[in-house]
Order: structure tokens, then C-alpha cells, then sequence
């Protein structure tokens, strides 16, 4: 595999990420308003659609953090990745 083929296949695992993470969030917010709205209708003296929205929120944000934060030890890994390959 050369150079090429390898930073093709880094960017197309990153756009995956991405895509990922933004279906993500788009269901999350449309499954929270929809919520929102039953929780409105149906009971608003109590206000429940508050914690799922939290729940999944937490989950979201660990989502983003795994695709937009560099991980420590990532760059360490692909320099030791490009070595071992050079060797072979």
C-alpha cells in the first residue's frame, strides 16, 4: 500500500466519523423535541423529557470527544504504524 492508498483510507475513516457523529446528533435532537412535545401535551406539570435528554446528551458528548478530540497516544501509534511498515 502506498502513501497515497494510506491517506486515502485516514480521511475516509475520518468523513465516516464525522458522518457518524452528525447522525448522531441529528436523531438526538429530533427524538428530544419530539419528546419535548409529548412530554408539553400529555403532562406539563412534570417536566420528565429532561432526562432522557440528559442521558443521551452525556452520550453525545463522549461521541463528540471521541471524533473531534485528538486521543494522547494516537500520534504515538501512527508514528509506530509508518515505522513498522517502512521496516517491512
Amino acid at each position: 500500500m502506498n502513501e497515497q492508498e494510506i491517506k486515502y483510507l485516514k480521511a475516509k475513516a475520518r468523513v465516516e466519523a464525522l458522518r457518524g457523529f452528525y447522525i448522531h446528533l441529528t436523531v438526538y435532537v429530533i427524538v428530544n423535541l419530539g419528546l419535548f412535545f409529548i412530554n408539553m401535551i400529555t403532562s406539563p406539570e412534570t417536566l420528565w423529557f429532561i432526562w432522557p435528554l440528559m442521558g443521551w446528551g452525556i452520550a453525545i458528548v463522549l461521541h463528540a470527544l471521541r471524533v473531534f478530540v485528538d486521543r494522547p497516544g494516537s500520534s504515538w501509534e501512527e508514528k509506530k504504524i509508518a515505522e513498522l511498515m517502512q521496516e517491512e
